[in-house]
């Protein structure tokens, strides 16, 4: 990997900006198939639910302006047994109404457990010391595929008095490590499949292309047809041992292959430059004009003595014009990367004037690569 030298960022040390260039390794590094891409089918499934937490120590809903809190309490001691009890009557600031998600692992067996995020719904501004009640847990389809239940983990903290306080992450989202059992399973037969399908994370022709020629290695030729950029079809002749199959084809390793791009985080001044970047033939020239104003108060005094003298402030104002030549730097044509980052560091420019050259170098159509700003 490359890194940007400290002498084209000690303007920005001494403006106090922390800038970071990141120059991604070569894209003929291989990887295995299983890093870039993902087996259809073999995918997590998201799980909602709503539920009570109780226990707090007075950090809970306020009933009155969390109506659905007071329901939801009257609803549960219902169920348990407590009749004619008025909604109203309740008031209480220990409990919390959350919301509660987890994902469904891929052949999650019946019986096993997952993880569970609680999020307050309502109010509450702390979440520590509470247990969540039984919650069922619902997928997109509305059925139940798991319940959660158990004593919640809040990462954050919230410590206050009469007129001060202090919060330490956020109290009001917290995790309860292996609270929710599975009670129904995803049918899904991978020994029944006749086919199966390798979707990419970075769709891509040559990408894909190379997957199918390292399945066809391995299961011998036309055993892969490349669907689309972004997906592999993957033929099985012998499903005895399709797992094994399986492994062997996502472990194969392959050379990933993308275009060239620059990401620009204009908000942290951090700029990540592929290596396939390359620049056609420019000059660029970067200058600063700086101005300074500084504001003086002195004091004028009557003389001893005098009749009718008063104390007047006089305002004094400096102002100071700095500029800076801005010395021109020739790249010439088809510039690699470490070609770019020498230019740029040769006329001192700092990480953020980085990115408004990048961006004036695109706009001439001198940047042969695709240019992100997030």
């Amino acid at each position: 990997m490359y890194t940007l030298p400290l002498d084209g960022l000690r303007s920005a040390l001494l403006l106090g900006l922390l800038a970071v260039a990141v120059l991604v390794q070569p894209a003929d590094a291989q990887v295995r198939i299983k890093d870039i891409a993902s087996f259809e089918g073999v995918r997590d499934n998201h799980l909602i639910g709503y539920g009570l937490v109780v226990g707090l120590q007075g950090t809970g809903d306020g009933l009155n302006a969390s109506p659905f809190t007071r329901e939801a309490i009257a609803g549960m001691l219902e169920r348990l047994g407590v009749a004619n009890l008025e909604s109203t009557q309740l008031n209480t600031s220990n409990t919390a109404a959350v919301m509660v998600t987890a994902n469904l692992p891929p052949f999650a067996r019946r019986g096993s457990r997952i993880d569970v995020t609680v999020s307050s719904l309502g109010d509450a501004t702390n979440l520590r010391g509470g247990t969540l009640l039984v919650t069922p847990l619902t997928a997109a389809d509305g059925e139940i595929y798991a319940v959660a239940q158990g004593p919640i983990v809040a990462s954050g903290f919230l410590a206050q008095g009469n007129a001060a306080s202090i919060v330490d992450g956020v109290p009001t989202t917290a995790r309860i490590d292996s609270g929710a059992i599975v009670e129904r399973e995803i049918d899904f037969e991978l020994a029944q499949l006749n086919s199966f399908r390798i979707a990419l994370h970075e769709p891509d022709f040559t990408t894909a292309s190379r997957i199918g020629a390292a399945v066809d290695a391995v299961l011998g030729p036309r055993s892969a047809q490349v669907k689309d950029p972004g997906t592999v079809e993957v033929y099985v002749g012998d499903k005895s041992d399709l797992v094994k199959t399986v492994a062997a084809i996502e472990n194969q390793p392959v050379t990933p292959d993308g275009i060239a791009r620059v990401v620009v985080d204009d908000r942290s001044g951090t700029i990540v430059i592929g290596a396939n970047v390359r620049i056609g033939q420019v000059a660029v020239s970067q200058g600063g004009l700086t101005v300074i104003v500084q504001e003086n108060f002195s004091v004028s005094q009557p003389e001893p003595f005098s009749i009718g003298g008063t104390t007047v402030v006089v305002p004094e104002t400096e102002i100071e014009v700095q500029e800076r030549q801005g010395g021109f730097t020739i790249l010439q044509g088809d510039v690699s990367l470490q070609d770019l980052v020498n230019g740029l560091n040769a006329i001192g420019v700092t990480a953020r004037q980085t990115i408004s050259i990048l961006q004036a170098i695109k706009a001439a159509g001198a940047l042969h690569a695709h240019l992100e700003i997030i």
